[in-house]
């Protein structure tokens, strides 16, 4: 008889202490708030209460607004699947988040990132060889990430490969996954059940 492997959730964390600090109440263990908010969510195009949202549902007018305003990014943005989906895991690279690097790296290499640039930026390294318009999303971000601006430079290269809306967007999807990251970071909320994408380790040094 076969023994299937039973895939675990990836802890959140690289500390001495992994363990979840906002796991998901019981339905019956929710205010009237609570249910309400789970309810939109699990109604609208994500169809279930994951990652993000289960530490956000504290907070349910939070958690609605900022799903809103992830659904427009994700759902409705006019970025090129591979610019966000690379983006977000750029993002999730830096903070260290599990879930989001879980979840968006098969969507990234399904959009056409390379494998290679994954390892690399699993490696804390720039990816290189990427075509003009990835490789100025990836240092985009990055700079934005350790300055919290851009340069002239920078802007520009944005400009001219993405325009005015596209640059905002990016800023925007930027932010967007930094703030749920950092929320997932501190209510140190697992990766994806069953997940067959590595997690990540802690940057070297």
């Amino acid at each position: 008889m076969n023994n299937p492997t039973h895939l675990r959730n990836t802890p959140q964390g690289f500390g001495f202490s992994t363990s979840e600090r906002l796991p998901i109440p019981e339905r019956d263990a929710m205010s009237e708030a609570q249910r309400t908010a789970a309810d939109a969510i699990i109604n609208g195009p994500r169809k279930a209460i994951f990652g993000p949202f289960i530490p956000l549902l504290q907070t349910p007018v939070l958690m609605e607004r900022i799903g809103k305003t992830g659904e427009a990014l994700r759902f409705d943005g006019a970025l090129p699947d591979i610019i966000r989906e690379l983006v977000i895991c750029v993002v999730a690279r830096e903070t260290g988040n599990q879930f989001e690097w879980q979840t968006h790296v098969p969507l990234a290499i399904k959009a056409g990132v390379p494998p290679e640039a994954i390892n690399s930026l699993a490696a804390g390294r720039r990816p290189r060889g990427l075509p003009v318009n990835e490789a100025c999303a990836v240092d985009f971000v990055r700079e934005l990430m350790l300055r919290h601006g851009v340069s002239d430079e920078t802007y520009a290269e944005a400009f001219s490969c993405f325009g005015q809306p596209g640059t905002v967007e990016l800023t925007a999807l930027v932010g967007y996954f930094v703030m749920v990251c950092w929320v997932m970071n501190v209510a140190r909320t697992p990766g994806p059940s069953g997940s067959t994408t590595p997690g990540l380790t802690d940057f070297p040094g």
